[in-house]
């Protein structure tokens, strides 16, 4: 599913002081809660957004609006994908300016019980989608001269509680990724991590009625940290994993 940019269209708009004008932030799992919350965000701050999702959803179009662009089925795990994504952004938006990823998956399951294959699906769905997706973005990114990546990893990753272990090895390889990858980019594209604690999402709520939910960060205050470190006000800012914990 796409929507096509009717014509050059340039937003603008603040984010505090700084005006975002006709810049493309691309945000992988766009369709999901906190992928919603993110191209709401981006596009209230004057970003135009091209959505990525491996599902398709017939409203991608309206999400991202006449400038932007929303490619469904796409496998962001494969080297090759991701780069035919990424062109076909680049091509027709004509540049990329961050790339926010948020794409990937959960799976509760102690070992005696689980299966070996789970391991492999979450350092897949986790982590070789921020990968693929940051190695296919980077040469856009840098020849912008202010590129940003942000990855989302997890609070769960610093310390693995019970039938967490496959989902929280892969999330602290999204955090090494991260930390490594600020290094090689240093001075060029600004690459930093949040860390949420767990997000107040339907399918959470669904999974876990009788927490507290209003403990919990909602998508719309993670993407607030999102967007800012994507701005001109956090140049300074790469190689950081910063926890967003919500009321815990």
């Amino acid at each position: 599913m796409v929507n096509a940019p009717d014509g050059a269209t340039h937003a603008h708009a603040a984010v505090g002081e700084h005006v975002v004008q006709g810049k493309v932030m691309v945000i992988t799992g766009a369709f999901g809660a906190l992928g919603r919350a993110v191209v709401a965000a981006a596009r209230a701050a004057g970003w135009r957004v091209a959505a990525l999702d491996h599902s398709t959803h017939e409203g991608g179009a309206e999400m991202v609006g006449p400038e932007g662009l929303a490619l469904g089925g796409i496998d962001l795990a494969d080297a090759v994908a991701a780069a035919a994504a990424m062109q076909e952004i680049a091509a027709r938006l004509g540049r990329i300016d961050a790339l926010v990823n948020i794409a990937g998956g959960f799976r509760w399951e102690p070992l005696a019980e689980g299966a070996p294959e789970t391991w492999a699906s979450m350092f897949r769905v986790n982590l070789m989608t921020a990968v693929c997706a940051s190695k296919a973005a980077l040469p856009h990114l840098e020849a912008c001269g202010a590129g940003a990546i942000v990855n989302v990893g997890a609070g769960a990753a610093f310390k693995a509680g019970a039938g967490m272990g496959a989902y929280a090895a892969s999330k602290s390889g999204v955090h090494r990724l991260t930390e490594s990858l600020a290094e090689e980019y240093k001075g060029k594209v600004t690459v930093n991590a949040v860390l949420p604690s767990t997000i107040d999402t339907p399918a959470n709520r669904r999974d876990m009625p009788d927490a507290d939910f209003s403990k919990w960060v909602t998508p719309d205050e993670l993407a607030a940290v999102i967007l800012f470190l994507t701005s001109e006000h956090a140049r300074a800012v790469t190689g950081a994993l910063i926890p967003v914990n919500g009321r815990v």
